[in-house]
């Protein structure tokens, strides 16, 4: 799991451990395994939010875990050409490499840690797929796709693209060293990942070493939530024990804390996580396929609006997986 990494994290700013007196640790209230599923073109997917109440996800909608999967020559998949309207899509490339393309000129290859941030907005249409010689090769295939909600305002904003490299990423470390911050959004102790979003979030992938802690200061007014990537640790003060793909859903507060296993399992050393907060926007979510709007009515226009061609169109010799009568949404 390359992503980002550094020879030395001791050498990296470090988040300094909040202070016990006045610190509200926040508590675990779940902890839940998600399920496996297909997406696209039949890539292999963890639901990560599966069985949880959207209260508790809010600002955030859906998160696949893409992979881990070593292909065969011949094997990786993308995702036909599709629509999107009213949030914003994130897709983090842990291993592996996806080209992606828009219907409003985005488009680019995502590979070790890079980031690509799309806002749908007003609607979109979108395709990711394996570059050509990765499907000739095969080859380690891993990463996050997240879906934030956009607030009633933004809904219908002009859809925009930003691409991250994985070199712009901010890299922190905690104090001892034990533990690798990558910050892609928001902020943490005074740190700023680069990341622009509309819905406030902080975003992280964080690798913490065999016995290592994290103490990450935390925002009291966003939600927070772990979800683990890979290895064996635990969550929370009274450290609930966490596997390869669990999400854990903490309560208020504004600090959280994360540990790796002094035993990992076999197959790797370090406890990998994704850690997710944002401000939630508390109103009515009408979620369906594709299209993340407010009232069944808005969902229905968006259908309506998609196969009238009002989402754009498919520029030519963008990687046409599919033919425009032949779109299916995802």
């Amino acid at each position: 799991m390359p992503a980002v990494t550094v020879d030395s994290t001791l050498e990296l700013p470090r988040v300094p451990v909040p202070p016990a007196e006045g610190t509200r640790q926040r508590p675990v209230l779940s902890v839940t395994t998600a399920p496996r599923g297909f997406e696209g073109e039949g890539f292999p997917v963890h639901r990560a939010f599966a069985g949880v109440a959207q209260r508790d996800l809010d600002p955030f909608i859906h998160m696949d875990q893409m992979g881990e999967v070593e292909y065969a020559p011949g094997e990786p998949k993308g995702t036909p050409w599709h629509p999107h309207r009213g949030f914003e899509t994130v897709t983090y490339m842990i291993d592996g490499e996806f080209e992606h393309a828009d219907s409003h000129g985005g488009g680019g290859r995502i590979t070790d840690g890079a980031t690509q941030w799309m806002t749908a907005g007003s609607g979109i249409l979108h395709i990711e797929t394996p570059p050509e010689h990765l499907v000739l090769s095969g080859g380690l295939f891993h990463g996050i796709q997240l879906w934030v909600n956009l607030p009633r305002a933004n809904k219908w904003n002009p859809p925009r693209y930003q691409s991250i490299e994985g070199g712009q990423a901010t890299l922190l470390s905690s104090p001892d060293g034990g533990a690798l911050v990558r910050l892609i959004a928001g902020d943490v102790a005074g740190h700023r990942g680069p990341g622009s979003t509309f819905t406030p979030i902080t975003m992280i992938h964080a690798t913490l070493r065999p016995g290592a802690q994290l103490v990450l200061p935390w925002r009291a007014d966003f939600n927070a939530l772990v979800y683990s990537l890979s290895g064996r640790g635990s969550v929370g003060e009274q450290g609930r024990p966490m596997e390869a793909s669990q999400l854990a859903v903490l309560g208020g507060g504004d600090a959280l804390s994360v540990a790796a296993s002094a035993r990992p399992d076999e197959r790797t050393p370090d406890f990998d996580v994704l850690i997710l907060g944002g401000r939630p926007i508390r109103e009515p979510v009408a979620h369906y396929g594709p299209f993340v709007m407010n009232t069944r009515e808005e969902l229905v226009q968006a259908f309506e609006d998609f196969q009238a061609g009002k989402m754009g169109a498919i520029p030519a010799g963008k990687m046409p997986h599919t033919a425009p009568g032949e779109q299916r949404p995802v």
